[in-house]
């Protein structure tokens, strides 16, 4: 869900930034569209389905970080600085070396017209981000990924997923970069407004589209092949107030050995999604748990919340973009090649300061989705009562993932887009409020109480 919003956030502020690396799955669960998908091997239904023995009930350790785990969060956190650093290196060289400007003299020769050169520049600047990029993400995504046993994906999908990713980007592009620049020609004093007012829109259609066009051209989504486990999570969703509810599953294991569930899309195209791979590997309650969690992003309307927040914060990074763009093009605009911010080779200038800016912010949108993932926990909880699922659930998350169970402050404060893991499991064996006649914080959303376990 986040990333999602983090994708339509760099179509609004950065369009040809979004296309340097593929997309990475939203943080939490399902997806949607086509039929076809492999059928997986049938969870364990049957079994669940039995009232939980005293040992199913107990509290559940935390599991120790492995030995792996640690080295890949730590190569991680290399990759992470190293990413970081060179999101910001290429745009400073594009700009100070004058490429940016060549550029646009090289685009106005074939488009003459404004918005035609303005397309051309912007897809030359895609692929030029993309080759440049192209090396760091093939580590990333695919030869590290390999290494350390969690990817199935063969070269061939991961080229083809690298190139429909370029093609997205160079049309999000011609659709969307004329926006800003259209404006700062119109109002130079306040198009940072106008422009964050038109994002708006943007960022809901981004978020609309999302499952319904974007995701499908990635994976295969039909619905769930299991249809006794879709018939209970369905009953679930209706008692927890959703009508017509819809849950997809996709084929991750062409891509992934990893597990994952999310919410995504908007209005019309909100759904529930769920990796074929989480579906192998976590039983029926375990499964029950993560679509309480799902449900309650629904439910408590967490994306209509991220998307208020990311407005605010276009806003914000649009308005230091206007305050701060004079001075640096008075200082440079002879090496940048132009002087004004409407010139379209301002382009890696506008990327350069919404880069910094937008990693000093990056504590705030982080925080703010912690805390709808916490709420979402504690809705599921109330909604399953099922305490030693939700807890097995994360444990096998954090196996199945390579994760490590609790972070530092700093690493917090800039990664986390989720509680730690540690601190979920540790949530999930002592929040019942219920077994001590306490009011439960979402029962009113609730149609009837979930049988204690």
């Amino acid at each position: 869900m986040l990333r999602t919003l983090l994708l339509a956030l760099a179509l609004t502020l950065a369009p040809a930034l979004a296309p340097a690396q593929a997309p990475a799955p939203p943080a939490d669960t399902a997806h949607a569209a086509a039929a076809g998908l492999p059928a997986p091997n049938p969870p364990p239904v049957a079994a669940s389905a039995a009232a939980p023995s005293p040992a199913d009930t107990g509290a559940v350790p935390v599991p120790p970080a492995s030995e792996k785990a640690l080295r890949y969060e730590r190569s991680g956190n290399v990759l992470w600085v190293i990413g970081t650093l060179w999101s910001l290196l290429i745009p400073a060289l594009i700009l100070f070396t004058g490429l940016s400007a060549r550029i646009r003299d090289l685009s106005r020769r074939p488009g003459r017209k404004w918005y035609f050169t303005l397309a051309i520049y912007g897809a030359l600047i895609t692929l030029l981000l993309f080759v440049v990029n192209l090396p760091l993400a093939f580590y990333e995504e695919f030869v590290r990924e390999h290494a350390y046993g969690l990817s199935n994906q063969t070269f061939a999908k991961w080229a083809t997923d690298a190139l429909t990713n370029l093609v997205i980007g160079i049309v999000g592009v011609a659709l969307v970069m004329w926006v800003p620049y259209l404006l700062l020609r119109k109002s130079p004093r306040r198009w940072w407004l106008w422009t964050a007012l038109a994002g708006i829109p943007l960022i809901v259609v981004t978020v609309w589209l999302q499952p319904l066009l974007i995701e499908p051209m990635f994976n295969r989504f039909g619905p769930m092949h299991d249809r006794a486990l879709e018939q209970r999570i369905l009953a679930e969703a209706e008692r927890a107030g959703i009508e017509g509810g819809r849950v997809y599953e996709v084929n991750k294991s062409v891509d992934t050995k990893a597990v994952n569930a999310y919410v995504t899309g908007f209005g019309g195209s909100k759904r529930i999604v769920l990796w074929d791979t989480i579906l192998r590997k976590l039983d029926a309650r375990e499964l029950l748990f993560v679509m309480g969690h799902e449900m309650g992003h629904y439910v408590l309307k967490h994306i209509a919340i991220l998307l208020s927040m990311f407005v605010a914060l276009l806003l914000a990074c649009l308005w230091l973009v206007h305050a701060s763009s004079g001075w640096l093009i008075r200082r440079h605009g002879r090496r940048f090649g132009f002087d004004r911010l409407d010139d379209i080779a301002s382009y890696p200038l506008l990327a350069l300061i919404v880069g910094v800016v937008g990693f000093a912010i990056t504590p705030i949108p982080l925080a703010v989705s912690r805390h709808l993932e916490h709420e979402a926990d504690r809705f599921g909880l109330e909604l399953t009562r099922d305490n030693h699922a939700a807890a097995t659930a994360f444990a096998k998350l954090q196996e199945e993932n390579l994760a490590t169970p609790y972070h530092g402050t700093l690493y917090k404060l800039w990664h986390d887009n989720h509680p730690p893991l540690g601190e979920r499991i540790e949530f999930c064996n002592t929040y019942k409020p219920w077994a001590h006649g306490q009011p439960l914080r979402y029962g009113g959303h609730f149609k009837d109480p979930a049988p204690a376990r």
